[in-house]
């Protein structure tokens, strides 16, 4: 029987508040010391799986990255976000994934230190517009796209140093 995106949803977020004890649950035998619980919500957009607000201990996941891949989500990316919260009360403000956060993904979470997910993002990242360097071909989000043809910006591309001009709409 099939479960409705509401009950699978509530499921998953028992599944993140688990994964988030437990997670905190080994911080905090290692570092001898009690931890607050983060403030957890699931409005965050894009193509971002999870972000940290280190002053507010909050961590803000992707509703629908979180229900296309549960699994890994909830392995990976609960972990990496609460290693941020916890890096910045132990060490205070570090590179956001330095040696530090590297060393509590790997040492202490037994996880790789993956900066970024690997997850589909074609249902969460909407239009794309193409933008041409001297070596390349980059696709920005209309947030980027918008703020070039306002001229209040231009980007550069990393390898090259060109600057990006725009090419075409890609839906």
């Amino acid at each position: 029987m099939m479960m409705s995106s509401q009950t699978q949803f509530r499921h998953l977020k028992m599944q993140v508040q688990r994964k988030l004890a437990e997670t905190l649950q080994l911080a905090e035998n290692h570092f001898q010391r009690k931890f607050p619980i983060p403030t957890i919500s699931y409005d965050l957009r894009g193509v971002k799986a999870g972000v940290a607000y280190l002053q507010k201990n909050e961590i803000k996941f992707n509703r629908t990255l979180l229900l296309e891949n549960s699994d890994e989500f909830i392995r990976q990316v609960v972990p990496h976000e609460l290693a941020h919260l916890i890096v910045y009360q132990v060490f205070g403000r570090v590179k956001p994934h330095g040696q530090e956060w590297q060393a509590a993904m790997t040492q202490l979470f037994n996880l790789p230190a993956d900066t970024c997910h690997q997850f589909d993002v074609e249902s969460v990242q909407g239009k794309m517009f193409a933008y041409q360097c001297e070596c390349q071909t980059h696709y920005l989000t209309i947030r980027r796209h918008n703020r070039i043809q306002r001229n209040k910006i231009a980007y550069l591309c990393r390898k090259c140093q060109g600057k990006l001009v725009f090419h075409s709409e890609k839906s």
